[in-house]
């Protein structure tokens, strides 16, 4: 089974580090976003996919120049402009020639999900299309995916006020497509945006095709902040099996320094006195003297200069310098424009 990776978002959520780089192509701890999910795409099978690229799509090519990643084939579809969700899968799937049933991912998503489990649920029920859906606290943010019995959707509801959700089942980002709802999604998406969310859901819903598991299984969207964080820190706590190891070994940590739960980039520098804790140094940071960085995210070759304070979420772009002593709290450098 072939699958096609939703990777052309512009990761405005997550400015200032995707300024020039696309979000699927930061790290989580030792290796691009992108690899983590396609290697779980190969662990579960899946061995052809299709990036369905928009943004900086140059950035994935010289990183894959031999077009493979995690084990996986690689066919490179790269938007002539951006197409919505729908006009996307759309445009990847016949630029790769997809006709027979596939799957279809989120590229910010990192889940543990039994695709297999989900193809299987699909072809029991006859469905065109099936989503995977995950339990979250506050679905206001999401696609709301309310479901029979049988898991055949009543409605797809997208980012409806959490005092109207009817369920707290949400769009997982993953899902198991048949051909035909290739069909769905107009021709004139090469021009205009389609998404698969509001127009081409709700209308294999009307037509009773649409059905929807529960994953019951780790989950997060790290296209944020706080959830791209956090995504590291489970890797390092061993949420998701193994615990892997934060600091690179080409990292350089002075034995005066704290470093604790945290992940530090190959190439970066902690100097005497520093303390970064619960908080991502990606490739060649340096954090000088008594500085202190907790709770944030400090992009390539920036500097943190001794005697400052970075906390509650920081998120410091590329190459910035931060003046001695500056203390910082849920500041992103540079404030990116909306």
């Amino acid at each position: 089974m072939r699958a096609v990776v939703l990777v052309g978002g512009e990761g405005t959520r997550l400015r200032p580090l995707t300024l020039s780089t696309p979000k699927q192509m930061l790290p989580i701890v030792d290796r691009p976003m992108v690899d983590h999910v396609l290697g779980h795409l190969h662990a579960h099978g899946i061995d052809d996919v299709v990036l369905s690229m928009g943004y900086r799509p140059d950035a994935f090519t010289a990183a894959y120049p031999d077009g493979v990643c995690a084990g996986v084939r690689l066919h490179y579809a790269v938007e002539p402009e951006p197409l919505g969700t729908g006009g996307a899968i759309r445009f990847a799937a016949l630029d790769a020639g997809v006709d027979e049933r596939f799957v279809v991912v989120n590229g910010d998503v990192l889940t543990d999900l039994d695709i297999g489990q989900l193809v299987r649920f699909h072809e029991a029920r006859g469905a065109e299309a099936t989503i995977a859906l995950h339990r979250v606290d506050d679905p206001s943010a999401f696609g709301v995916v309310p479901t029979d019995a049988e898991g055949q959707v009543l409605a797809f509801i997208e980012k409806p006020p959490a005092a109207e959700a009817p369920t707290d089942l949400i769009n997982a980002g993953t899902y198991v497509f048949e051909p035909s709802m290739l069909e769905r999604i107009p021709a004139a998406a090469a021009a205009a945006k389609v998404s698969v969310e509001r127009e081409t859901f709700p209308a294999v819903v009307a037509d009773g095709g649409l059905y929807a598991m529960d994953g019951r299984t780790y989950w997060i969207d790290a296209g944020t902040p706080n959830q791209y964080l956090q995504a590291q820190l489970d890797l390092l706590d061993g949420v998701r099996g193994r615990r892997l190891v934060g600091v690179s070994d080409q990292a350089r940590i002075d034995s005066g320094a704290t470093v604790e739960r945290s992940v530090v980039g190959p190439g970066a520098v902690v100097e005497r006195g520093a303390v970064v804790r619960d908080a991502a140094l990606l490739a060649g940071v340096v954090v000088a003297s008594g500085a202190s960085v907790t709770a944030s995210l400090v992009g390539p070759n920036a500097v943190i200069g001794p005697g400052c304070t970075l906390e509650e979420l920081c998120v410091i772009g590329d190459r910035v310098e931060i003046p001695a002593q500056t203390h910082l709290r849920g500041v992103r450098c540079p404030d990116p424009v909306p």
